[in-house]
């Protein structure tokens, strides 16, 4: 007998890969629902992001902007384990070195994070907490907001547009189906339509608007075609690195954006 209904399971499913909230009832039916989580994955981050809006609205009355940014990206990092983060910094391992193929995913592979991992990290945290270091109040809630959105909508726009690479399988590859496409269409399509609506509410103006859709879009597809020629496809940990990679360009574009 199932433990949640048909809708439920597959979003508790994805809530325990993709966060660290300790839904345990019915975890022993994840195998059978991962494909269907998938789509879920864009609704979780804009969860995420409500998370982190409301923690920075909660503390900025109290802290200065610079302190009110930095929780936010706390928050952002540690409601996923800092899952994403992990696979930054195995993929700048790998992916960085000069190393044929299949060693590039050995490298990814082991649990030891080296030299270019660390800087990757440093560099991502560095560039978010810039521009939100930077924003206004109503912009910084936008890009909190919007960052963890366009992050998951990465992930499963990238599995559309790549293999997996491990010919072995990996974690990565128990969220890849026939569905995976479709998917990614809903993903986009959510994410066009949260942008276009929350942008202007803001009192964000066009540039604003235009550099949200433009930059994240434009990082996935250089980032997924470096996959593709370093790694043949994409792997989990390259997965969590475009999540990453999203979220700081969405907080880029947003604050470039005027």
């Amino acid at each position: 007998m199932m433990p949640f209904p048909p809708m439920l399971a597959p979003l508790l499913t994805a809530l325990r890969f993709l966060t660290v909230l300790p839904l345990r009832r019915g975890a022993e039916f994840d195998g059978m629902h991962f494909q269907a989580g998938l789509f879920f994955f864009p609704v979780i981050g804009l969860g995420i992001g409500v998370v982190a809006l409301l923690t920075a609205a909660l503390v900025g009355p109290i802290l200065p902007p610079a302190l009110t940014a930095l929780v936010g990206i706390v928050v952002l990092a540690a409601i996923s384990g800092c899952l994403h983060l992990d696979g930054l910094a195995d993929s700048a391992d790998g992916m960085l070195s000069s190393r044929p193929r299949a060693e590039k995913l050995v490298i990814m592979h082991d649990s030891r994070i080296g030299a270019m991992g660390v800087i990757a990290i440093v560099i991502v945290l560095l560039g978010k907490y810039a521009a939100l270091g930077t924003a206004l109040p109503a912009r910084l809630a936008v890009v909190l907001l919007l960052m963890p959105l366009g992050g998951r909508c990465a992930i499963v726009v990238t599995m559309a547009l790549l293999p997996y690479a491990r010919p072995e399988g990996g974690l990565g590859l128990l969220f890849y189906s026939n569905n995976t496409r479709r998917a990614a269409v809903l993903a986009a399509g959510l994410w066009l339509v949260v942008v276009v609506v929350v942008v202007p509410l803001a009192g964000l103006g066009p540039p604003a608007l235009l550099a949200a859709l433009v930059i994240p879009a434009a990082a996935v597809l250089l980032f997924a075609a470096w996959c593709r020629r370093s790694l043949g496809g994409a792997t989990g940990d390259t997965l969590g690195a475009v999540c990453e990679l999203s979220e700081l360009m969405v907080a880029v574009g947003l604050t470039v954006g005027g």
